[in-house]
């Protein structure tokens, strides 16, 4: 559980940095859309994210239907990266 907690963490650090949002990691809700009524990403956000996902955690995003599923949430993000990393072990 630990190392899920940790990896949510991680997901979230990446993402404000990544985008220089101007709020702490910890504001953003695991289940909270990260596109629209959620934090409201929009499709530039993406692919900066997408980029910093491979980077941080070493994992490929291969398609946009595979990221758009991916990139909902903290939640799906921290499923698909732990998924990927298992796959790849």
């Amino acid at each position: 559980m630990t190392a899920e907690l940790d990896l949510k963490a991680r997901i979230k650090r990446t993402i404000v940095e990544r985008l220089k949002l101007d709020m702490d990691p910890a504001q953003i809700g695991d289940s909270t859309p990260l596109f629209g009524d959620g934090l409201g990403l929009d499709s530039i956000d993406a692919l900066e994210l997408v980029l910093g996902i491979e980077q941080e955690f070493g994992v490929k995003i291969d398609d946009e239907e595979v990221g758009a599923k991916a990139l909902a949430s903290v939640d799906t993000l921290a499923d698909f990266v732990q998924s990927k990393q298992l796959a790849s072990a």
